[in-house]
């Protein structure tokens, strides 16, 4: 699926229910639908689990009811790490997931969300809207089924809850982590033991020791999670995520169902969704750190010869992958040169300006 003309189009869904309300004839001659929507993540984490929410709602107050799209937590219909298979399968219509969840099917997909040391949530947004990212993507997705729609970013993550300090590479060896994605793979090459875990599993697994260490998303979720009550070390950054992205997968055949202004609309909800889970994630992060270190977490930075190991273990994975896949190879290919340019960009404008302003409003 190509880039659409996203102004044109999104005009039925993105002016919402003033065009539509305004039309109220086209709209009764619509048929109704009902979908159900999986998702990852449970209702407790309110800002991932509700970019989901936010795109349903809208869809029914574009569509005056008619396009209903009820959001299942992880659990309801199926486990938070199945959801693909349920969306491939038509067990539901739709689902809201980390793509990079199923890189055990083909590493491929972990472009659907982040790989390690790759774009950050703008970039990412750049390169999806308009660098080609979508049409990349979709053509791999539609093999298995399934129309990829962007909705929600994390924004940069946290590198994670470690009980024991890493001071060194050698701290990593035998560490039990849980870990999302491609990164598992690139600390594997370190000595590290990565678990993949669903968010409701992972305190369990930290407090009685299963697991050494556990990444999440940040500081507002992870407080809620409570995992700074079971390892004090909080690092940063996730390099790993430096821009994670979040997916409405559609079973293709519901899809191709749909009349093209549920289409239009539909895409124009999950473009509201995938803004919405960065900016609430950025207005509530910074309160929660603040609590989390005020109540004894010790924020750290990896070393920098940690995050030199990592970032030359990255490359060799992606060199040995790309030589096996030719479709991991191409996106690969095409997200790491526009990566290029982007970065050039950002250290002129966005990270000389972010720089002077920590510098100069400490505290």
């Amino acid at each position: 699926m190509q880039r659409r003309s996203f102004i044109t189009k999104a005009g039925v869904g993105a002016a919402t229910a003033g065009t539509i309300l305004g039309a109220p004839a086209i709209v009764r001659a619509q048929p109704a639908v009902r979908w159900r929507l999986a998702s990852s993540f449970p209702k407790s984490l309110d800002t991932i689990y509700g970019a989901a929410e936010v795109a349903a709602k809208r869809v029914s107050a574009a569509t005056s009811g008619k396009f209903q799209i009820s959001v299942h937590a992880a659990g309801e219909i199926v486990p938070g790490l199945q959801v693909l298979d349920a969306v491939q399968t038509g067990n539901v219509e739709a689902g809201h997931t980390a793509p990079y969840y199923y890189i055990g099917k083909d590493p491929t997909w972990a472009f659907g969300t982040a790989v390690p040391f790759g774009l950050n949530c703008r970039q990412y947004n750049a390169w999806w809207y308009f660098g080609g990212g979508e049409k990349s993507f979709n053509e791999f997705t539609k093999k298995s089924n399934v129309v990829s729609l962007l909705c929600g970013n994390t924004g940069a993550q946290m590198g994670g809850w470690y009980r024991k300090e890493i001071n060194t590479v050698e701290d990593m060896q035998g560490l039990k982590i849980r870990i999302g994605g491609f990164a598992g793979q690139v600390i594997s090459k370190l000595g590290a033991v990565p678990q993949q875990l669903a968010a409701g599993d992972i305190y369990p697994a930290l407090e009685k020791g299963t697991i050494d260490a556990a990444e999440w998303v940040g500081p507002y979720d992870d407080e809620k999670l409570g995992f700074n009550k079971v390892a004090k070390n909080y690092y940063y950054p996730g390099w790993w995520e430096g821009g994670p992205a979040l997916h409405v997968q559609v079973n293709q055949k519901a899809w191709d169902s749909l009349p093209p202004d549920y289409k239009a609309i539909l895409e124009a909800a999950c473009y509201e969704g995938n803004m919405y889970m960065t900016a609430k994630y950025d207005a509530q992060n910074p309160a929660a750190l603040k609590r989390m270190v005020s109540s004894g977490t010790v924020l750290k930075p990896f070393p920098r010869p940690v995050l030199d190991a990592c970032y030359k273990a990255a490359q060799e994975l992606y060199a040995e992958t790309n030589a096996k896949n030719a479709e991991f190879k191409k996106i690969y290919d095409e997200y790491f040169g526009f990566q290029r340019d982007q970065i050039t960009w950002f250290r002129v404008t966005e990270n000389s300006f972010d720089d002077f302003m920590a510098g100069t409003r400490r505290g």
